[in-house]
């Protein structure tokens, strides 16, 4: 399935090349007098991570396209562009014109093959190495000898992504962070096959998004996750060792340190499983106690506690307020 949403929010084909498309396309893709040779952008995966890259990309003036595995998923990771878009119109940043504009330069696909186009295809999908190998590597049979390969992983490196494909000097990891129309740091790794013209321009594009890009070097965790897992995870064998509850354990890092929040709401917004998930990967990339998974984590994660996205995790999040749970 193929579809482009109009203005209105319907499915239909709808032609790109209005006047003021191809103006805010050229305005935002120019960076000290030098236009930026990425045009078309390719997004796999409509979940969180890839329904807001390709909302950014979009409302940036690049031409997206969307891919997910059924047509179910596709139409939930569109909703959650057009309900991202119409909140920001809501709250005034955002002109009615600029989010329809948004919306036409948006085509949603099933199919693998309508990436072929694309200057940069970046991979959001489910952090498995095998899955995401079996993308690029038929992307790599499609896709011409200019565009960009980038992976969106936070844990996995992008030298065993690359290293399955026949461009890992045009392979590099662009780390967003969620929300993504909200937070503005990217994490733009190069590999040690990375050419520098692929580097500077996936660093320019990230720039064309109005992002702000910073230099990781390809190790498991990049450099926010390399710091951050270890906290989250320290104040959970804290817990685990009766040193103060759940509640007190946040408020004192917000309180004491200035975090905007604590360790265990981080949590629950990053998502048990995918912390989880996270510390195995990188435990076996470093073999440090300090990126292991601790056993109580283990345990939330079997009974189904998520974090906000299931509606329990170390809080319970169905009232108006967080309340702790038991552990």
């Amino acid at each position: 399935m193929v579809s482009r949403e109009t203005s209105n929010g319907s499915s239909g084909l709808r032609s790109n090349d209005s006047n003021r498309t191809n103006e805010t396309h050229n305005e935002r893709n120019t960076r000290g007098g030098v236009t930026l040779d990425i045009k078309r952008v390719g997004v796999v995966g409509c979940g969180l991570m890839g329904s807001g890259i390709a909302e950014v990309a979009a409302k940036s003036g690049f031409d997206v396209v969307v891919r997910e595995v059924t047509d179910d998923f596709l139409e939930r990771g569109r909703a959650r562009i057009r309900k991202s878009l119409d909140r920001a119109v809501d709250k005034e940043k955002l002109t009615t014109e600029d989010r329809d504009d948004a919306l036409g330069r948006l085509t949603y696909t099933t199919s693998v093959d309508d990436l072929a186009e694309c200057d940069i295809v970046i991979e959001a999908i489910v952090e498995d190495l095998s899955a995401k190998n079996e993308l690029f590597q038929r992307l790599d049979e499609l896709c011409g000898e200019n565009t960009i390969f980038a992976s969106n992983t936070s844990s996995l490196t992008i030298t065993d992504m690359a290293a399955a494909t026949d461009r890992p000097d045009r392979f590099v990891g662009l780390h967003f962070f969620n929300p993504v129309p909200v937070m503005k740091l990217v994490e733009v790794v190069k590999t040690i096959a990375t050419s520098q013209e692929t580097f500077d321009r996936a660093f320019e594009f990230s720039e064309a998004l109005g992002k702000v890009p910073i230099a990781a070097k390809d190790n498991s965790g990049f450099v926010v996750n390399l710091l951050l897992v270890p906290y989250m995870l320290d104040a959970i064998r804290q817990l685990e060792r009766g040193v103060a509850s759940i509640k007190d354990i946040d408020t004192g890092m917000q309180l004491g340190c200035g975090y905007p929040m604590g360790p265990f709401v981080l949590c629950d917004f990053v998502g048990i499983d995918t912390l989880y998930r996270i510390s195995e990967i990188m435990f076996e990339e470093y073999r440090e106690e300090r990126y292991a998974p601790p056993p109580l984590l283990k345990r939330i994660v079997s009974m189904g506690r998520y974090g906000r996205k299931t509606g329990k995790g170390f809080y319970d999040w169905s009232g108006d307020e967080p309340v702790p749970l038991p552990v």
